[in-house]
């Protein structure tokens, strides 16, 4: 595409002229675009050092439902540092005063990337929202003043490039230049990252190149990942265990000590009594957070995956967005106006967790009023919160829940308590074993005449 300028006389000059030259590749999302300037040195200033190049759009909504933690916004790359973006719910704009690579507008799973041969000296970057748009499917405009570096010279080439494309890992990631840092795969935190890129991503897309239907492949991912966390759960149960069998001693040792002033002394009874019988309230809570990262990671894996995209499972039309079987002549504040029975069993199924484990663990929280409640409230949020979200997702804590009770099955049937009771007896009898530390403390308190507590 070119336009001329005009020569002396008012005419157009077929030696003078910008243009807009695009390079379209077979199997490729990415469009070469080079602005050519041919003669353009007795029409552009001397002292020219930039060129400026805007760019708008206007995003439309291409799924079914809009994710609030996946939202349409604009990334773009310092040259020689990190990925960015602007506000993915609210309007906001930035100035950037420093060099970028690249400028995205980017939606949930598509993006439309200009990408600098060298670098944009500096940028405008703004999003707005109209309140009265044209077409019902608007969802926000991108704006992009960027600044062109420019020497001036009769002829001169600015390479860039466009990428047109999906929001795939493997597709983005070869190209070497940051664009699937648009992918919300947990980046603020390394940890999640490096779950979903080197642990979720690979074995998703070596179980999703056999064809099998994607409900398939979260089922058996779901099965990898939690007999890979099997050891941690069986660690988790144990500990349980060993609490329940130490609870009458330690109901007894509240009878003993009953006053507020006496909590101290309480505590460290306590303490003494599970560290005599090889017990530990931290070897519960320990493998719980281990686990944490698996499942906030996959909270931003699944929404954010491409593949699901408008593929069916049983009810479900497409595993990206919520399952409805039944919609709602009103709205629900906080709900919505459809009912979404993945994410119905998924709520259904904490509940049942949440009372097995309240049960398992009587009486080791009651010293922390409410959060029983608390707990007990946090399905009924997930309903709300999960309700408009990818069906897929929900799917995926169903099976990890229904998995758990198998797992809490099996771990009942082989942990004998009666047999742990008699292991904790025994360990009683053995003479705890001082750690370094202790020693160090108890010789630095006889130095000053304090004897230390048995």
């Amino acid at each position: 595409m070119r336009l001329y300028a005009d020569n002396d006389m008012g005419e157009q000059d077929p030696n003078q002229y910008i243009e807009f030259e695009y390079r379209l590749q077979t199997d490729q999302y990415m469009m070469g675009f080079d602005i050519n300037l041919v003669g353009m040195d007795n029409v552009m200033a001397a002292n020219t050092s930039f060129i400026g190049l805007d760019w708008k759009a206007d995003m439309l909504q291409q799924e079914k439902s809009v994710d609030r933690f996946n939202g349409s916004t604009i990334y773009y790359k310092h040259l020689s540092d990190d990925v960015d973006y602007l506000s993915e719910g609210d309007s906001d704009e930035e100035s950037i005063r420093t060099r970028l690579k690249w400028v995205s507008y980017k939606q949930r799973f598509f993006s439309a990337s200009l990408i600098a041969g060298l670098h944009f000296d500096n940028a405008e970057l703004r999003t707005t929202t109209n309140p009265s748009p044209a077409n019902p499917r608007y969802l926000k405009t991108m704006h992009a003043s960027l600044e062109l570096p420019f020497s001036f010279s009769r002829d001169q080439t600015i390479p860039m490039s466009f990428y047109f494309g999906p929001l795939g890992f493997g597709e983005m990631r070869a190209y070497g230049i940051d664009l699937e840092r648009q992918i919300p795969l947990g980046w603020g935190f390394f940890l999640l990252a490096w779950i979903n890129i080197y642990i979720v991503i690979p074995v998703f897309n070596f179980l999703g190149s056999y064809g099998w239907n994607y409900g398939i492949v979260i089922l058996v991912l779901t099965v990898l990942l939690k007999t890979m966390l099997f050891p941690i759960a069986y660690k988790t149960y144990l500990s349980s265990a060993k609490m329940r069998v130490l609870k009458p001693e330690v109901d007894e040792l509240s009878k003993k000590f009953p006053k507020k002033e006496d909590a101290m002394k309480k505590q460290q009874a306590v303490m003494q009594l599970y560290k005599r019988a090889g017990a530990s309230p931290m070897a519960g809570c320990i493998p719980m957070l281990l686990q944490m990262p698996i499942l906030i990671a996959l909270f931003r894996f699944f929404p954010s995956s491409i593949e699901l995209r408008q593929q069916p499972f049983l009810w479900a039309e497409d595993l990206s967005s919520y399952d409805s079987i039944l919609d709602l002549p009103f709205e629900i504040p906080f709900y919505g106006a459809h009912v979404s029975l993945f994410t119905l069993l998924m709520s259904i199924s904490t509940v049942i967790y949440t009372h097995l484990n309240m049960n398992m663990t009587a009486g080791q929280g009651t010293q922390m009023p409410g959060m029983k409640t608390m707990m007990y409230l946090m399905p009924i949020m997930f309903l709300g919160l999960f309700n408009n979200y990818a069906s897929g997702l929900s799917y995926y804590y169903f099976l990890a829940n229904v998995i758990t009770f198998i797992q809490m099955y099996i771990f009942r049937l082989a942990i004998n308590e009666d047999k742990l009771r008699a292991k904790i007896e025994a360990n009683k009898k053995r003479p705890v074993k001082k750690s370094g530390f202790q020693k160090r403390l108890e010789d630095a308190a006889k130095k000053r005449g304090y004897q230390m507590p048995k």
